[in-house]
């Protein structure tokens, strides 16, 4: 592949404490990850994306990290990390691994360092500020995870910052030392041969210097909601001055080693316009960015059409769209609801694969894996056990990949009680059923997968919005000479758009999806279809009409 791989590409992301156990002791590891390997690649992906595998007490489940350059020893080793490397660029693929700038565990070296006194080698190292003069902390700013942004500590007399745990304190990246620090963890990575990173909490990254309050947001509806982070207009807490300078060093480092960059997104306002903002080409930023805002709006044309007029005024950024990850519910489950089931989960394959720019895959999401109910007992994570049971927290989207249905634990583990329960309604998805199945929904993400890629009008096209009204979402995407028509039933029930007054439209074979006449496209329910239209038109010369 060649410098641009990413463009257009499928980046697979692999959760491994929840991907394959080796050794039976419950946790997913890198070994198991490299034994899984020649599935991925199978699936037809481009490259994977390796959330957190580094020393961490877990706390939160690796995005703690208390050593940037390591391997946590229940997870494997620095070989086993160096094997995977290897064999994935064998098999063709690419490897993205995460990284968590934004904070480190409070066990990190380094904070342990910076606590131990004002005078500390490392002492503005994180984030750091006296109390008010009447003991309270500095200002009014909310953890994520609930509760103040703000844990006292009685060896420096004041006070440190964290967005989510007590136990993540924030860094100080206007510290040159730190920025340095970081660049050369992202080295040690480069130097083993990794061809990209994922950057954690973008906008978490940097704040107002001057640590002034944030104004309070009145619901608008009255009712005070179940997370006060949500009572607070995010001005000064986070996406400060220096954030894209910051990420013009990082792409900086990574063009030296021909690396890419992706950074997450958060869901507050101005999501998507971020995005593009954060991968905007020629300024020295991100190769490309998504938004976990896109994951938790309501699945509409309206939530497409209003990232493609965005897109339209920066066509040329790096915009990544994921449906799911190991942050928000399973997008069959939040999306479609009670409606669910391999139907809609094709709906969403098909939708996925047909946008413009570059496409993460979740883990289990070619299953069409729903949403887990994890027990109260078994829950782990601290964001979940905090707003309990208002919030089911995120346990639901990282329970054990499935891999056999008759094995112990779906044969993700032989260990009496793994991490995470295997969820039963998994069982009947698991890989070996599927695998058995052509008419599977895992067999149609494999033929969707090199569909895409047999097509460059969809992997590299641009793309033009059509007018349709209802619950109906067309596009164009077009390269060269290609043109595809692309069309989607968000609703239960069959529509039947009308071509007639268009250019004649041609099946595309070799996909599997629904067919269409020179006039008319008949949509099943939460259907999809997909047709050429003559080169000699223009893309802008036709919209359709729902009868």
């Amino acid at each position: 592949m060649s410098s641009d791989w990413w463009r257009g590409a499928v980046i697979y992301q692999i959760y491994p404490l929840s991907f394959c156990d080796s050794d039976g002791d419950g946790l997913g590891d890198l070994p198991g990850v490299l034994g899984r390997l020649d599935y991925v690649a199978s699936l037809g992906v481009d490259a994977i994306w390796l959330s957190p595998f580094f020393p961490s007490p877990l706390k939160d489940f690796g995005y703690d990290v208390a050593d940037h350059c390591g391997v946590h020893p229940a997870l494997g080793t620095l070989g086993h990390f160096d094997a995977i490397v290897e064999k994935a660029h064998r098999l063709g693929l690419k490897v993205m691994i995460d990284q968590v700038w934004s904070h480190t565990s409070d066990h990190h070296a380094w904070f342990r360092e910076s606590r131990a006194g004002r005078d500390a080698a490392k002492a503005d190292w994180y984030t750091w500020a006296d109390p008010r003069p009447d003991g309270g902390p500095p200002n009014n700013w909310l953890s994520v995870f609930g509760g103040g942004a703000w844990t006292w500590n009685p060896i420096r007399r004041q006070y440190y910052l964290h967005h989510f745990l007590s136990d993540q304190p924030s860094l100080n990246l206007r510290n040159e030392a730190v920025v340095e620090a970081l660049l050369g963890t992202a080295r040690f990575w480069l130097d083993r041969g990794v061809d990209g990173f994922r950057f954690d909490a973008v906008d978490f990254m940097f704040h107002d210097p001057d640590l002034k309050d944030n104004p309070p947001r009145p619901p608008a509806d009255g009712e005070i909601p179940s997370r006060p982070f949500r009572l607070q207009y995010h001005l000064h807490d986070m996406m400060g001055a220096g954030t894209h300078e910051f990420l013009a060093r990082i792409r900086a480092l990574a063009d030296e080693y021909g690396a890419v960059t992706l950074g997450e997104v958060s869901s507050e306002d101005g999501a998507l316009e971020r995005c593009l903002a954060y991968s905007a080409p020629g300024e020295g930023k991100l190769h490309m960015a998504y938004t976990l805002g896109l994951m938790k709006r309501g699945f509409t044309p309206e939530l497409f059409n209003d990232a493609f007029a965005l897109q339209a005024r920066a066509s040329e950024a790096g915009f990544c769209w994921a449906f799911s990850n190991h942050d928000v519910e399973r997008a069959v489950s939040r999306w479609g609801g009670a409606k669910g089931g391999d139907r809609f989960g094709r709906l969403l394959m098909n939708l996925l694969l047909a946008l413009p720019g570059t496409v993460c895959l979740y883990q289990g999401e070619e299953l069409g894996l729903p949403q887990a109910k994890v027990p109260h007992d078994r829950m782990r994570d601290p964001y979940g056990a905090a707003f309990h049971p208002v919030f089911s927290g995120r346990d639901g989207s990282r329970t054990p990949m499935p891999w056999t249905m008759s094995a112990r634990h779906a044969g993700f583990s032989a260990a009496r009680t793994p991490w995470l329960p295997v969820s039963r309604a998994h069982r009947g998805r698991a890989v070996d059923m599927q695998e058995a199945d052509p008419g599977s929904i895992l067999n149609s993400w494999r033929s969707a997968l090199r569909w895409r890629r047999a097509h460059p009008e969809l992997r590299m096209g641009r793309l033009h919005a059509l007018s349709v009204p209802g619950q109906t979402l067309a596009f164009e995407r077009f390269s060269g000479e290609g043109r595809v028509l692309a069309a989607f039933n968000f609703s239960a029930e069959p529509v039947t758009l009308d071509l007639s007054f268009g250019p004649p439209m041609t099946p595309i074979g070799g996909h599997g999806f629904a067919a269409v006449s020179p006039s008319t496209v008949q949509l099943d329910a939460h259907g999809a279809v997909f047709a050429r239209a003559p080169a000699a038109h223009g893309c802008a010369d036709f919209t359709l009409a729902a009868e």
